[in-house]
C-alpha cells in the first residue's frame, strides 16, 4: 500500500439501528475491510425471532430476521443468513441471497439482487439492480438497472487505486463502496472495486471505475457534433 491511509469514515458512518453490529464494522480501517467481515458479524446475532406475516410466495430459507415493521411482498426469496432493520420495504421478486445486512428505510427493489453487502439507512436501490460484495452508505440510491460488478473479467484480486495511492484488498470479489447520500445514474456499472464519496454523482448509463471524491459529479463527455465536409 502506498499513500495516505483510508478509512471507513471516509465514507460513511455506522448508524444506530446497526449497533448490534458495531464492534465488527470500526471506522478507522479501510472500507473494504468491512465486506470481509460481514459473515462474522452476522453469526453473533440470534435468529430466534419469528418472521412477519408474508406472501404465500415470500420464500426464506436459514438464518433469516426480519423487523415486523418491514413490508414484504407477494413473491420474494431470501436466504440467510441476512439481517434486516426496521420500516425496510421488500419489493416483488428480489433475491436476498446471503450475508446480507440491511439498516432501516431501505428499498430493496422489484427484480433486483443483494449478495454479501451492507445497507445502511435509508438505502434505495428501487429497480433491476446488482449489489454484491458492496456497501452502500447512508442514504444512499442506485437508479434502475445499476450494476455493482464484482469480479474482474480475469478473476484476479482486486486492487484499489485511489489519488495515485494503491491499495492491495486481498478481495477477489469486491464491488463498491457507496458513501452517505451518493447517487449513481440509471444502467450506469460501476466497475470492481469502485468507491464513491460522500454525495459523490454518477451519471446515467456510464462505466465507472475507481474513486469519485466526495460532492463530485462523473460524466461522460458531450458528443461530438461532426461537421459536413466541404470539398
Amino acid at each position: 500500500m502506498h499513500g495516505r491511509r483510508v478509512k471507513a469514515s471516509d465514507f460513511f458512518a455506522l448508524p444506530a439501528s446497526l449497533a448490534p453490529f458495531a464492534a465488527h464494522f470500526p471506522a478507522d480501517v479501510p472500507p473494504w475491510e468491512w465486506l470481509k467481515r460481514i459473515g462474522a458479524a452476522l453469526a453473533t446475532q440470534r435468529f430466534d425471532a419469528p418472521l412477519p406475516p408474508r406472501g404465500a410466495g415470500v420464500h426464506t430459507e436459514g438464518l433469516v430476521f426480519i423487523h415486523p415493521s418491514v413490508k414484504l411482498p407477494s413473491h420474494a426469496t431470501i436466504i440467510g443468513p441476512v439481517w434486516i432493520g426496521p420500516k425496510t420495504e421488500i419489493r416483488p421478486g428480489a433475491f436476498v441471497r446471503g450475508n446480507v445486512i440491511v439498516g432501516e428505510g431501505c428499498v430493496l427493489g422489484n427484480a433486483c439482487e443483494f449478495k454479501n453487502c451492507l445497507l445502511m439507512d435509508g438505502v434505495q436501490v428501487p429497480h433491476f439492480s446488482y449489489v454484491g460484495d458492496s456497501i452502500l452508505g447512508n442514504g444512499a440510491h442506485l437508479g434502475a438497472g445499476v450494476i455493482c460488478s464484482n469480479l474482474r473479467l480475469d478473476q484476479q484480486p482486486i486492487v484499489v487505486r485511489m489519488g495515485g495511492a494503491i491499495y492491495e484488498t486481498g478481495l477477489r470479489k469486491f464491488g463498491a463502496i457507496v458513501g452517505d447520500r451518493a447517487e449513481v445514474g440509471c444502467n450506469a456499472v460501476l466497475n470492481p472495486g469502485t468507491l464513491l464519496g460522500p454525495r459523490a454523482l454518477v451519471m446515467p448509463a456510464m462505466a465507472f471505475s475507481g474513486y469519485l471524491p466526495p460532492a463530485t459529479i462523473a460524466h461522460v463527455r458531450p458528443a461530438i457534433k461532426l461537421i459536413p465536409r466541404r470539398d
